[in-house]
């Protein structure tokens, strides 16, 4: 899957990036050119699986159900850990230190850094563009292949579903501060805990809190998890209002 992906991007670069890129193009002109390029990839997809979901087995359900986690811990409420939790959580660790690793470390990370960072001192230094670009393409290959597998594997898939994760995906970034891992990281755990917060009923959670006689009857749900893409939506324009470069003081958008 890593291989295919990397070669469908690195093809995409040379027919339509490279074009826009050798001529300096505008931020804004990409955005658009990709937009463009997300709804051709989305077509295609389309006809190769199809426009209906796609489900994935797991292998084994749970590493801990929630019969057996009461039984083992005696409470009253159970707590289920999915094994596709336990390896999205796993196989995320292990890729972050590895690209945290690649970037401080190594010759090639430093580069890609410098380049981004400062794109004219970086050429004045040495460093070759298209090999940067390159090896950009490559781990982001690697990334989104990996992190498709692992949301096939926990949901089922169908074309259109980029549409529900794009939003969020573009709020974590700009929250956490565009350019910058740490603030991605960051900023999907603000985004994906404020989603929850805001659209999770917290009746029991405020029964469990609060003394008996404060006990709520209603569900206490702020909104309803129809707009839990609202959130994400609010939170991006409050980002780009107040502090467009992010929590992390990445790029302005």
């Amino acid at each position: 899957g890593i291989a295919a992906t990397a070669a469908l991007l690195l093809t995409t670069d040379r027919l339509v990036y490279r074009f826009y890129r050798q001529r300096k193009a505008a931020p804004v002109i990409l955005v658009i050119v990709s937009m463009g390029v997300m709804f051709v990839m989305n077509g295609l997809v389309r006809f190769i699986i199809g426009p209906n979901d796609q489900r994935f087995s797991d292998g084994e359900r749970f590493i801990i159900s929630a019969r057996e986690f009461k039984k083992l811990t005696g409470l009253s409420e159970g707590l289920a850990f999915k094994t596709t939790q336990g390896i999205t959580i796993v196989t995320a660790v292990i890729v972050v230190i590895v690209l945290f690793w690649f970037l401080n470390r190594t010759r090639t990370g430093k580069s890609m850094r410098a380049f981004s960072d400062n794109e004219d001192l970086a050429l004045l230094s040495g460093i070759n563009p298209d090999r940067v670009v390159t090896v950009t393409w490559l781990i982001v290959a690697g990334l989104a292949a990996t992190a498709g597998a692992l949301y096939g594997l926990d949901k089922s898939f169908k074309p259109f579903i980029y549409l529900q994760l794009l939003l969020p995906i573009f709020a974590a970034a700009v929250v956490g501060g565009l350019g910058n891992p740490l603030g991605a990281i960051a900023g999907g755990f603000v985004i994906a805990f404020s989603e929850v917060l805001i659209t999770y009923p917290l009746k029991k959670v405020l029964g469990y809190l609060l003394p008996e006689r404060f006990e709520p009857d209603t569900l206490v749900q702020i909104l309803s998890t129809d707009y839990k893409f609202a959130v994400s939506f609010t939170i991006l324009i409050i980002v780009l209002l107040f502090r467009p470069t992010g929590l992390f003081k990445g790029k302005s958008v």
